[in-house]
Parts: C-alpha cells; sequence; structure tokens
C-alpha cells in the first residue's frame, strides 16, 4: 500500500556509523533493588555474626570471615561495585583534609572504576560519608589484615589465606551464602549493596548531584535508575510539601 500511494518504501536510516554508540551496560536491572536499611543491618550483622562464631569455635576462617564482613561494609559504605572492591589496594584510602576526623579513610580512590567500550578503566575519588564504615576499615587493617602470610608483600587490600587477591567471584559466593542464609530474595547480589547506598544516601538528603559523582556515574539517569526510595520516605516528602503549600497558602 505505501508502494502504491508514495512510489517508495521505508527504509533504515539509523545505522551504527551515524548514531551514538552506546559504551556502558545498562544496570538499572529490576531484579537488583535497593535492599532496605533492615535488610543491610541483618546482612551485616549476619556477617558480624560468622566472624564472632567461627573465633568461638577456633575455626581456621575467622580471618575470611572478618575480611568478608569488612568488604560488604566498603561496598554499602562507599558504593563501589564488586570487581571495584576486589582490586582495592591498601593505599587507596588516604586522608581528606576536610574531614580530618576520619583520618586515612577520608576518601577513597577507585582506579579500576568501570570501563567504557575502546576505554581503559574509569578512575574516581569517593568521599567517605559514613564513618562506622571508616572505623570498619581502619580495624581491619591494623588488626586483621597484617595477620595474612602475605600481608607484608601484597599491596592488596582483601587477601586470600594463599596470598592472593580476593576474586569477585569469591565476594559473590560469599554474599549469596549469607543471603541464603537470611532467607534474603535469591535476585539480590553484593551489586545491591550498590544500590542501596545510592539510595540511602538520597533519602538521607545528599544532593543528588554529589550522589552522582560519587558512584561516577556519567549521567543523573543512571542514578536516578538506581535509586529506589522508600514508602516511607515518599509519605515524609510528601508530608513536608504539603505543610509547605498549606502554610503558604494560609
Amino acid at each position: 500500500m505505501i508502494l502504491a500511494r508514495f512510489g517508495t518504501h521505508p527504509v533504515q536510516i539509523c545505522h551504527e556509523w551515524n548514531t551514538t554508540a552506546h559504551l556502558v551496560d545498562y544496570e538499572g536491572q529490576p531484579a537488583r533493588r535497593p535492599m532496605t536499611r533492615e535488610e543491610i543491618q541483618a546482612f551485616l550483622d549476619h556477617a558480624d555474626a560468622q566472624v564472632e562464631r567461627a573465633v568461638r569455635l577456633g575455626r581456621k576462617g575467622a580471618l575470611a570471615a572478618y575480611r568478608d564482613a569488612t568488604v560488604f561494609k566498603v561496598m554499602y559504605g562507599w558504593g563501589s561495585r564488586c570487581t571495584e572492591t576486589s582490586r582495592l589496594d591498601e593505599v587507596d584510602f588516604y586522608r581528606n583534609p576536610k574531614a580530618p576526623e576520619l583520618g586515612r579513610f577520608g576518601a577513597l580512590h577507585v582506579r579500576y572504576g568501570k570501563r567504557t567500550r575502546g576505554s581503559p578503566p574509569r578512575r574516581r575519588t569517593t568521599l567517605t560519608v559514613m564513618p562506622w564504615a571508616a572505623e570498619a576499615v581502619c580495624y581491619y587493617v591494623t588488626n586483621i589484615r597484617p595477620r595474612y602470610p602475605a600481608a607484608a608483600g601484597s599491596a592488596a587490600l582483601w587477601l586470600t589465606e594463599r596470598g592472593g587477591r580476593l576474586k569477585p567471584r569469591e565476594i559473590e559466593a560469599r554474599f549469596a551464602e549469607y543471603r541464603d542464609a537470611l532467607g534474603l530474595e535469591e535476585a539480590l547480589v553484593p551489586h545491591c549493596l550498590r544500590h542501596s547506598h545510592v539510595t540511602h544516601q538520597i533519602e538521607d538528603g545528599a544532593d543528588p548531584v554529589f550522589v552522582q559523582r560519587q558512584v561516577g556515574h556519567v549521567y543523573p539517569s543512571t542514578t536516578a535508575l538506581y535509586t529506589g526510595v522508600s514508602g516511607d520516605f515518599m509519605n515524609t516528602m510528601m508530608r513536608k510539601v504539603l505543610d509547605r503549600a498549606l502554610d503558604g497558602g494560609g
């Protein structure tokens, strides 16, 4: 019908050579929802409990349990990805002169951020906004990491008993173990800790642009996809908006 009426037919006009390439994989999968504050607390409490249990029973895995508990605190506390976290070195934490109370853990230099196609890993500096997480890392670096036999000869922050660097798949396996023990959804993965960091910072009043730069998103829309604020937060914001409107109208 189109050919008879117009003497031609539709042709493709968008090709790889005349459109903008999609360089970054989409991370906003529905299953990767933010964990609630209650879920985060339960998860981290469970991770800490495994350390206490291993110590009490005299098990060999106490060091690894403490290491992994700290890994998850870093992923949530600084909003880092699994691969970024696994590749951290001890020297990647450093002082922030604007937050001297945090000591040498005032900022985190992420050297292996998510790359775009054809580009090297993106670097970023994430400022510390959760002091309790800085305290956890400080204790790990001071008291736990030196107990690994290879600690003196390795730059890696997270070591294995064989002296290697902790791998992302090992982080994922431990996360799944703790998640299943707590009866949480199987869809939850370590990346959800990053989503939780973004969401909870927004809920706590952090500027969205600040959060965007903290987690290394190029576009605000990506940060928005990460954010899944709770119903309580939405109702609180609604109440504030209504109160302002009513006061202004009065």
